[in-house]
């Protein structure tokens, strides 16, 4: 079977998800939507940095593009600093009874008791309104801590605790706007970035570890969260600009899903820009970075994930990672039940077809 897809947004996880969109002879690309008009009218083979061209021009008509009727959306537009703009995007593709895989807004991954009700329902609303359904993922959210820490507790006889950690170096990782502007970076420290504001970091990462806890058959009392910030050494230069000596260059910070007083489900980010800042925080087990699950209970484990590529370091193969997580899940997406779907619903994404995709060359 042949899925028609709308492929939306083309910036740091979108040009890698049109690539796989490109790639995947299940697939065929209807249409591109883009924000901004340099990029209106250019081909889908160029926003994706391919050296083919393929007769789909990228288009800012949300409208004509949802006339197309596809099957799936692959939602990849920035989020962070737009959330009410997002959840009408996809509260619209719903409604007009189009699937969607997305890589944002990250709560969406497990919504339930995260998301306020006036927020949710509508999406929950547009979905049963088209009969579509919606997956939210990527590496993190996403599989790094869903579909590999429940591998884990699928083999265990008791678990005390799961944490899923992320220990990722991002001097690398070319976003101003979310290195700055939302996780603060290169910002004095008195100063509270979007990330930090009360409330954001148990609304972005506390779907992890509901979802977790809804694995385990768990109810959880209460989300809570920890946050350590600490300063450049002196003055030193990442891709996305310039860190000034004493402002932000790391961040680690926990939410908790506790049972009494008992953490039960941990999601713990360690983030530096240089590899030799806070060396008394968890190191990864590859230089650069790497994704990490501990489980204590019967019996323990300790899961790394370390990712690289032949054409970038470990932020470049992350990225490759976000996108592919959602293509390849496009299949079981327009066939599960309308309304949000999660890894705990979809069957297994094995990567059917990727042994042998077409290839076209990156430039």
């Amino acid at each position: 079977m042949t899925y028609r897809v709308v492929h939306w947004g083309t910036g740091n996880v979108g040009r890698h998800a049109l690539t796989g969109i490109l790639t995947d002879r299940r697939l065929e690309l209807a249409g591109v939507r883009v924000s901004g008009a340099d990029k209106a009218g250019r081909d889908a083979g160029e926003l994706a940095g391919l050296d083919i061209r393929t007769g789909i021009t990228a288009t800012t008509d949300t409208d004509a593009l949802l006339g197309l009727r596809p099957d799936c959306v692959v939602y990849t537009a920035m989020t962070d600093n737009r959330l009410t703009d997002a959840l009408e995007d996809l509260r619209t593709i719903l409604a007009a009874g189009i699937n969607v895989v997305a890589s944002a807004p990250v709560f969406l991954q497990y919504p339930w008791d995260v998301l306020p009700a006036e927020l949710l329902a509508p999406v929950e609303q547009a979905a049963a309104q088209g009969g579509s359904s919606l997956f939210v993922n990527g590496i993190d959210p996403g599989f790094a801590n869903d579909l590999l820490p429940m591998a884990l507790l699928g083999t265990c006889q008791r678990v005390d605790q799961v944490r899923c950690l992320e220990i990722v170096d991002y001097a690398t990782y070319d976003n101003a706007a979310v290195m700055f502007d939302i996780m603060g970076f290169g910002k004095p420290l008195d100063e509270t970035p979007i990330l930090l504001q009360p409330g954001v970091l148990t609304l972005a990462w506390g779907s992890v570890v509901r979802q977790l806890a809804a694995g385990l058959g768990i109810t959880l009392d209460s989300v809570t969260q920890t946050v350590e910030r600490i300063p450049a050494p002196q003055d030193f230069d990442i891709a996305s600009g310039h860190i000034r000596a004493g402002t932000a260059a790391g961040l680690r910070f926990e939410v908790c899903g506790m049972v009494g007083d008992r953490a039960v489900t941990v999601l713990e980010h360690i983030t530096r820009l240089r590899a030799d800042l806070a060396p008394e925080w968890p190191q990864p087990a590859r230089a650069g970075g790497s994704y990490r699950v501990e489980v204590t209970g019967e019996p323990h484990y300790v899961l790394d994930l370390s990712s690289s590529s032949d054409h970038g370091d470990h932020n470049h193969a992350n990225l490759v990672a976000t996108a592919m997580r959602l293509v390849n899940a496009i299949p079981a997406v327009v066939a599960a039940e309308p309304g949000i779907r999660t890894t705990l619903d979809l069957p297994l994404v094995t990567g059917i077809g990727r042994a042998d995709p077409p290839a076209p060359s990156p430039n």
